[in-house]
């Protein structure tokens, strides 16, 4: 039971494996003032994924600041705009195995055989920009960005998605110090 226990956190400790998250902003700038936002909807069509995985996004940034007390709106006080890249990345890994055994040969059987194993994995990584702009002064006051492996599955994406944008705006409004 312990090991059932055990495998099922370690199985899902891996599939949410990590996003790593920057964030920058405006220190002049009191947050409290934004209580509206929408989308920056020229920007965010010049971004070259799916309209599908756009879908995904825009929904999980709407989730993430409803429950930030924002409320979207016709006369925003914030325009988010969107940006990603993407990366294929290759991992080489040789394994230079050791070993000996006992047989028939010159050495009276014995030797180290090598096992001389080359492994060739890829994955595809992303990273999302979430930009807030401010709309009367047209400037950029926040910027967080994630970035992290990206699932080719639709049900994994979906809720990869959602952990990218969680993990993101986890620093909006940001803590002045």
């Amino acid at each position: 039971m312990k090991n059932l226990i055990l495998l099922s956190f370690c199985l899902t400790f891996i599939s949410c494996s990590s996003v790593r998250v920057f964030s920058d902003y405006d220190t002049a700038v009191d947050f409290k003032d934004y209580t509206t936002y929408a989308f920056f909807k020229p920007g965010i069509d010049e971004v070259e994924i799916s309209d599908l995985d756009k879908k995904r996004i825009l929904k999980a940034i709407e989730v993430e600041l409803d429950g930030k007390q924002l409320t979207k709106s016709e006369t925003p006080d914030l325009l988010i705009n969107l940006a990603v890249k993407s990366s294929n990345d290759v991992y080489i890994n040789q394994n230079n195995g050791f070993g000996y055994g006992y047989g028939f040969g010159f050495w009276n059987g014995w030797g180290w055989p090598n096992n001389n194993i080359a492994t060739v994995s890829s994955q595809t990584n992303g990273m999302l920009f979430i930009d807030l702009i401010d709309t009367k002064t047209k400037q950029l006051v926040w910027q967080g960005k994630g970035k992290g492996y990206i699932s080719e599955y639709s049900k994994k994406r979906d809720e990869r998605i959602q952990h990218f944008v969680t993990e993101i705006l986890k620093n909006y409004p940001p803590i002045k110090e």
